[in-house]
């Protein structure tokens, strides 16, 4: 009788009359059995909390390196855009005009609100006010025609060749000129202009607290 006969005939509910080779096989296959489930239960088991802290840091420094890779990938685009950005930027500053060409702006809103048939009632530019790298200007402006004309002094501001904004644009009936048509328009144009490199130095050593003295400290007498 072969292994593989003897073993189909074995009866699990007889152990005790299986032949000695068979019994001492079982024994060492329980033995297999608990001491992999020992093994597992104690030492495999407390460095579980350590394994899975790993699989998250794992998965964290994947998606970290993916995210960079992403980055590295679009970095040459990146450049582009900036250098975009810079060229809009440099164009945008290039509108604002220096110190020496204010006035002339000044004139050249003053002779839109004209050539749009407006009569000016009021042109009274104000105090400067200095920004990071600009300084704003607000001029209060008070002109009397109609609608059509009022549209194209907006048209006007929009035209010229310097950044000039409209604010608190107001509209009221013209009571002193008795004519239906007739309206006075209030409204605030700001134009801007930028800062040379005194100026901005200026406003950084204005920005910055005294030594020794925290920020928004009052001074005492």
């Amino acid at each position: 009788m072969n292994f593989v006969q003897e073993l189909k005939e074995l009866d699990p509910k007889d152990v005790g009359r299986w032949p000695l080779m068979f019994r001492a096989l079982a024994i060492v296959i329980v033995f297999i059995v608990l001491t992999a489930v020992f093994i597992y239960m104690f030492p495999i088991r407390n460095q579980l909390p350590e394994l899975q802290e790993a699989e998250k840091s794992e998965q964290t420094l994947m998606r970290s390196f993916d995210d960079k890779q992403r980055k590295a990938a679009n970095l040459e685009a990146y450049k582009s855009q900036l250098k975009d950005m810079e060229r809009s930027f440099g164009a945008m500053l290039r509108q604002l005009p220096g110190r020496t060409e204010v006035p002339n702006l000044l004139v050249d809103i003053s002779q839109v609100g004209l050539a749009a048939g407006l009569q000016e009632k009021l042109f009274q530019p104000g105090g400067e006010v200095r920004r990071d790298f600009y300084a704003e200007l607000p001029i209060a402006i008070r002109l009397t025609g109609n609608y059509h004309q009022f549209g194209t002094f907006v048209s006007g501001i929009a035209a010229l060749p310097r950044i000039v904004t409209l604010h608190d644009i107001t509209i009221t009936p013209d009571t002193k000129d008795g004519s239906p048509d007739q309206l006075t328009l209030q409204v605030t144009a700001k134009t801007y202009r930028y800062l040379d490199e005194a100026e901005e130095a200026a406003v950084s050593a204005k920005a910055k607290p005294a030594p020794g003295k925290p920020p928004g400290a009052a001074g005492g007498n």
